[in-house]
């Protein structure tokens, strides 16, 4: 029998948490009986804004809807059941959105064996290819909550443009738009003017927090999922939230909190293979943009397999996820996991957005804002306006321009090392790959190889998606990080509609702000730029599998 089997079990609902007793009981005191104590569950179910501090108070009021906004999404499903029969006849649902407007739906869509095109990219080459996939059978769900999400307008924009350019009037290229909004946002104007549908979002869910709302069911219901289910199985969990025991979201984030203070403060997220796709990368964004900040947080590190390397040290707490587990299987999927989480869905959703908020309480921060993801954006905007600024390499080593800080090793291998020293014993390394995440694939290999060449944790992230999620952590959360950004050489730029640049533009813009906000952080960085794709990632991978000898 394993660890996890032999132990307590917290479960409701169908959703089972196996291993969060041991890692509250490994503190000196149990984290668990002081948020019982404190009357958390009650508090954080009735939506209790004073949770997280006075510092907090004001953005929590306008930020716990989360909590039962499943319920509120029930009056959506007409709506959507009239959407999806109005759009039959367009059967490409292509998704564009930026981290909590896209995480949520590709998860649904995977799981759910549902086909939908995310576009959360600004690469000029990955925007082409989407625009030019059956175009005039394609329906555009534009998602941002704000309404002001440079990438997502952007990708406005060229869809738009391309109708036309396809022979629609305008009145038929509206009919070619879902818009999900926030209740007067500037998207909701503009969907008016494009004669756009438009569906509102609910205003008081955060954008991480936002898979049960109109973010992730419209995109999922138009690709096909049957959205009840994923309501129905977070209604069934949500009656065990108040709850001091049987209450498997609070033994979650009693178990991410203790782990936390006692230094364990990396989490390895591994799919154990029964039924849920993606969900590592939905949760990554949760658990990093809410936890990071103030110099603490939780980072996640996404790692594609139980075998894979990065799962285990001694400053992580290896978690797996996955469905409901077959009669007699353990827990964890061969992933030897400290804390295993298996049910359907739609309570996982809920259970791992009340275990993260319970988290933030825990380590004393506001898991609802994110103050430091402003920061990349500005540097951004100012980059686009003023023009990129003249950089020159280090060095170059075949497809590869190395630029590296002043007394770094002269080659490839030599600065590769360096950046692997430089990180300490409660480290970690971040891959920002600025490049196709379909077309440049092979780069995702980039995170095991270098966590089996430095032993330490290793993140991997494309860009600027990862800009929504793992990007508040780099700035706010503690300052331990070490960065490699990879970024690529534009064969076929694409112009951005309406605007002064094109996308490859804004793609190096987003690239040189992230690296203007991390470089005044004083950690290292190291960025290769490739002026081949295919032959620099070819490159890169033979350069870090050498280090592993």
């Amino acid at each position: 029998m394993s660890d996890l089997l032999a132990g307590p079990v917290e479960a409701a609902a169908g959703l089972a948490v196996y291993g969060a007793d041991a890692v509250d009981k490994s503190a000196p005191a149990s984290t668990r009986d002081a948020l019982v104590r404190a009357e958390v569950p009650g508090r954080l179910a009735a939506k209790d804004p004073s949770l997280w501090g006075p510092d907090a108070e004001a953005e929590a009021k306008i930020r716990l809807g989360w909590v039962d906004t499943h319920r509120r999404s029930r009056e959506l499903l007409a709506q959507l059941a009239e959407l999806t029969a109005e759009l039959a006849d367009l059967d490409h649902v292509v998704l564009a959105g930026m981290g909590g407007s896209s995480l949520a739906p590709e998860v649904i869509a995977r799981t759910m064996g549902r086909p939908l095109t995310v576009l959360d990219t600004t690469d000029p080459g990955q925007v082409r290819a989407a625009l030019g996939d059956r175009l005039e059978r394609t329906v555009v769900v534009v998602a941002s909550k704000s309404g002001s999400t440079v990438e997502t307008d952007s990708h406005r924009r060229a869809y738009w443009q391309a109708f036309l350019d396809a022979g629609m009037t305008e009145a038929e290229a509206g009919r070619h738009f879902v818009i999900v909004t926030d209740p007067g946002s500037p998207l909701e104007a503009t969907a008016t003017e494009m004669g756009a549908f438009t569906v509102l979002a609910d205003p008081n869910v955060g954008g991480r927090y936002s898979a049960l709302t109109a973010f992730g069911l419209v995109p999922s219901a138009l690709a096909g999922v049957e959205v009840t289910e994923l309501i129905d199985q977070a209604d069934e969990l949500a009656a065990s939230l108040a709850g001091d025991r049987d209450n498997p979201a609070l033994a979650l984030g009693a178990a991410l909190g203790a782990a936390a203070t006692l230094a364990r403060d990396k989490v390895a997220l591994i799919s154990d293979g029964t039924g849920i796709e993606g969900f590592g990368d939905w949760a990554e964004q949760l658990i990093a943009e809410s936890t990071g900040k103030a110099g603490v947080g939780i980072l996640p590190v996404v790692v594609e397999s139980p075998q894979s390397a990065g799962a285990t040290g001694p400053d992580v707490l290896t978690v797996s996820y996955g469905g409901a587990l077959a009669p007699g299987d353990a827990p964890g999927g061969g992933a030897n996991p400290d804390v295993a989480v298996n049910g359907p869905l739609g309570a996982q959703f809920l259970a791992w957005e009340y275990a993260t908020a319970v988290a933030g309480v825990v380590l004393g921060i506001d898991p609802f804002n994110q103050p430091n993801v402003t920061e990349s954006k500005e540097n951004t905007n100012k980059i686009l306006a003023s023009g990129l600024p003249a950089e020159t390499p280090s060095f170059t080593e075949g497809a590869i321009e190395v630029y590296a800080p002043q007394g770094a090793p002269g080659d490839l291998a030599g600065v590769l090392r360096w950046l692997l020293d430089g990180m300490g014993d409660d480290g970690y390394l971040a891959v920002m790959a600025y490049l196709d995440r379909f077309a440049d694939a092979d780069a995702g290999r980039l995170r095991t190889l270098l966590a089996e060449a430095s032993g330490r944790p290793v993140t991997f992230g494309w860009g600027p998606r990862f800009l929504h999620s793992t990007g508040q952590y780099h700035k706010g959360g503690p300052q331990v990080g070490s960065y490699l950004q990879v970024t690529g050489a534009v064969a076929e730029d694409l112009p951005v509609p309406g605007k002064p640049y094109t996308f490859g533009e804004l793609q190096a813009a987003q690239a040189a702000g992230d690296r203007e906000a991390l470089v005044g952080r004083e950690r290292p960085l190291l960025r290769l730029h490739l002026t081949d794709r295919a032959a620099g990632v070819a490159q890169l991978l033979d350069a870090v599998g050498e280090l592993r000898a």
